[in-house]
């Protein structure tokens, strides 16, 4: 996609990000009560299913700067005593990884100097973000999940590095799945990543990955999504825009006001859903309480 496309799309896309609640919560002004109550009312089977990977503490080729666990009370095997101990420990992340599950705040992707809605990104100190950061998903995303696999409709087991998921594949896998996507739904789409790193081990995901082409985000739009998650970066790479570093994530969250969940795990998902052959779900995102934050770790919920 050339740049000025690029720009015409960015423009277009701006257009739908209007309506009530728009200016703080963006896409989510979807999520209406009767939406949530809808999607509570789809649960069939009382079965949970969790959608993050486990958050990993080793370095690696996509994971440069790895997450920091630590003990900071443990109890002396020599002195283990009687009556009440703890164990305490203590944790750290770079949050925008390439290998962990996050949510992705309103706040995290400027472009052109501005957030969604034209606001100013100069608000932003060391301190923390001003506007557009977590605090408007304090109280968590419920809504209908819809997953959508596109190696199963493709017949391959993942995408390779740098293939790119069109619109005509979004429309194409709910088809086959029997499911539509719909306003307000938390729609997640399954590249392989997860599938292909734990049988061939990781790579540099920074440099090589699939993931949705630009032009796929006018499904996102037509069809009034709420948020968006995949298994990988929802970018591809290398950039399908050469001007353009993360196109998915301009257009999603910096045009469209979409919160974005990289990096999730839909192996165990997409395994219960192809047995009920059922692709909608109750879901439940709820990120860490970090007001002034740029984005959270995050363990989406699917309910079936």
């Amino acid at each position: 996609m050339s740049e000025a496309d690029f720009r015409a799309l960015y423009r277009s896309l701006r257009e739908h990000a209007h309506g009530p609640g728009a200016a703080r919560h963006g896409a989510l002004g979807e999520l209406t009560p009767e939406r949530v109550l809808a999607a509570v009312s789809g649960v069939r089977y009382g079965r949970t299913v969790s959608m993050a990977a486990p958050i990993e503490t080793g370095s690696g080729p996509d994971n440069p700067q790895p997450a920091s666990h630590e003990m900071t009370a443990v109890v002396d095997p020599d002195d283990a005593g009687d009556g009440v101990r703890f164990l305490r420990d203590r944790f750290a992340m770079n949050v925008h990884g390439d290998a962990d599950s996050h949510l992705d705040a309103l706040c995290h992707v400027v472009f052109d100097g501005k957030l969604f809605g034209g606001v100013p990104a100069s608000g932003a100190t060391p301190d923390g973000a001003a506007d557009l950061t977590l605090d408007p998903v304090r109280n968590g995303i419920v809504g209908r999940g819809v997953l959508l696999d596109i190696p199963r409709l493709r017949g391959t087991p993942w995408l390779a590095p740098g293939e790119q998921v069109t619109a005509d594949d979004l429309t194409a896998a709910e088809t086959a799945q029997d499911v539509t996507v719909g306003p307000g739904d938390l729609l997640f789409v399954r590249v392989g990543h997860r599938h292909r790193r734990r049988v061939q081990g990781p790579w540099n995901a920074a440099r090589d990955r699939a993931g949705l082409h630009p032009s796929a985000t006018r499904f996102l739009a037509e069809r009034r999504v709420a948020a968006l998650g995949s298994d990988g970066n929802n970018d591809s790479a290398p950039s399908a825009v050469a001007e353009v570093p993360f196109p998915v994530h301009v257009l999603a969250v910096n045009a469209l006001g979409m919160h974005l969940m990289d990096y999730l795990d839909f192996e165990a998902l997409a395994s219960a859903c192809g047995e009920q052959a059922r692709w909608h779900f109750l879901c439940v995102v709820a990120p860490l309480r970090l007001p002034d934050a740029t984005g959270s770790p995050v363990n989406p919920i699917a309910v079936l």
